[in-house]
């Protein structure tokens, strides 16, 4: 009798065994949304959850909570996520370099700058600083790119111009904290990044932004799997190679802008979370991309519950989080790239 082969996730067809790791992927986002709201200084079941949105009744405190607090919070995390970790995708494809992320265009050193730059010159002005925001990211990404289209589009000269405008960025926003202190006591909060006193408002005013950004990256995935056999092999096989950086570099903006315009400077999400993605699915970015987005949204989620309940009832700002997570994942990508080149 002929032995009938075993099969597991590991020894299906490579497109099957993708597509279950998306399926799980997509599970443990499921699961870290529901976690978001139920987990906080006070937790509630799924139960009492239910029962309280589907009464409607706007004096119960729960409905409160979960309509006005848990809803945006859980929503503005997952979006977040997605959108960072798609972000650090694009970046990496569009460099080759699997260190690079949103911090290389300059899209937290434009939005940081540009956030204080607004509390300083409208102090007191709400939601100021979170247009100024993504308007900086932008805007920077934008310039830093047109820079090396000057000086030659290239991995390096992108990388020296995001560097270069990255550091008087910084310079400016130090300037502003030295000269007017108060001002960084108004934005403290965004520049460590979380999501604190999000509203549902805020969410959707992004949200065309990261609609675009992610519709553009999908629609680019199977161009920069071709730009990643080289430039010269790019351009022989038709590819439109600077027409397809700008592009990339566009979505990366947006989808970078749109989420530090609601969540603040969240770090090291667009490097741990394509690489570990990367791990899983290969270099196909057909593949890549959406489970860097389904990861990044489950693993910022999850960062955020972490932030909630570790010093409950005190609240860590989960940018400081990301940051003791990330540091040392970078130390590990340097020493690992010093054995070879540094891409999965």
């Amino acid at each position: 009798m002929p032995v009938l082969p075993k099969f597991s996730i590991l020894t299906r067809p490579c497109h099957e065994r993708r597509g279950a790791v998306l399926l799980l992927l997509t599970v443990a986002l499921c699961a870290a949304a529901l976690l978001s709201l139920r987990w906080g200084s006070q937790d509630y079941s799924l139960a009492r959850l239910l029962a309280a949105l589907a009464a409607g009744d706007r004096e119960d405190t729960v409905w409160r909570i979960l309509v006005h607090v848990r809803l945006p919070r859980t929503a503005a995390a997952l979006l977040a996520g997605a959108a960072l970790a798609l972000a650090g995708a694009l970046i990496q494809a569009v460099l080759n370099n699997a260190m690079a992320s949103p911090n290389v265009i300059g899209v937290n050193a434009g939005a940081g700058f540009s956030a204080m730059l607004a509390a300083l010159l409208f102090p007191g002005a709400s939601g100021t600083a979170a247009l100024a925001s993504f308007l900086g990211a932008l805007l920077t990404a934008l310039f830093i790119y047109l820079l090396a289209a000057r000086a030659g589009l290239s991995r390096t000269s992108l990388i020296l111009a995001g560097l270069a405008v990255s550091s008087m960025l910084t310079a400016g926003t130090n300037a502003i904290t030295l000269l007017s202190p108060e001002t960084v006591v108004g934005a403290s909060g965004f520049l460590l990044g979380g999501f604190s006193g999000v509203t549902m408002g805020a969410v959707c005013g992004a949200g065309g932004y990261l609609l675009l950004g992610g519709a553009l990256a999908l629609l680019l995935a199977v161009d920069l799997n071709v730009l990643q056999l080289g430039e010269e092999s790019a351009a022989g096989l038709g590819l439109h190679v600077v027409r397809v950086r700008f592009l990339a570099s566009l979505a990366a903006a947006l989808l970078a802008g749109g989420a530090v315009s609601f969540c603040g400077l969240l770090g090291f999400v667009g490097l741990l979370v394509p690489h570990a993605a990367r791990r899983l699915m290969g270099e196909d970015n057909r593949w890549l991309f959406p489970a860097a987005a389904l990861l990044g949204g489950a693993f910022v989620l999850a960062c955020d519950v972490l932030a909630r309940v570790l010093f409950a009832p005190f609240e860590v700002p989960v940018g400081i989080l990301m940051s003791l997570l990330g540091g040392p994942f970078f130390l590990y990508l340097l020493l690992r790239g010093k054995r070879g080149r540094v891409h999965a």
